[in-house]
């Protein structure tokens, strides 16, 4: 894990400078600019707007005594997409959107959550349950 985590670590940003440089010199460095400036703010404002609405849905679950679990996920795919959108670059720009928009984030929730069964059942991730 630690392997990857290097690499992505390393390649990402890489990658990242090399597209900025490559969109600079075809479109031009201001709207270059003016589009990394433009995909923050509508990150951040449609991170608000996702969750809010998860925050809302975490309420009404609990409010019925139901396990809020899907929202919990939907929380973290949200705030991960913010985060990352909020870093210069198209490719995390790419994946941001991609965890922010309900659309595209419900097919990648059942991927991360086929992933974390996975994990548990191998026992390189511990759920504590009261």
């Amino acid at each position: 894990m630690f392997r990857w985590l290097l690499l992505l670590i390393i390649i990402v940003p890489a990658l990242e400078i090399g597209i900025l440089v490559w969109a600079g010199n075809i479109i031009g460095p201001w709207w270059v600019i003016l589009l990394i400036i433009s995909t923050g703010v509508l990150g951040a404002w449609l991170a608000k707007q996702q969750g809010l609405e998860t925050i809302r849905h975490f309420q009404q679950s609990m409010s019925m005594g139901q396990m809020p679990r899907d929202t919990l996920l939907d929380g973290a795919c949200i705030l991960v997409g913010g985060t990352v959108l909020l870093t210069p670059g198209f490719i995390t720009d790419a994946i941001g959107f991609l965890l922010l928009l309900p659309v595209t984030r419900t097919p990648l929730k059942r991927v991360i959550g086929s992933l974390i069964r996975k994990m548990m059942d191998k026992g390189t991730i511990t759920i504590y349950r009261r």
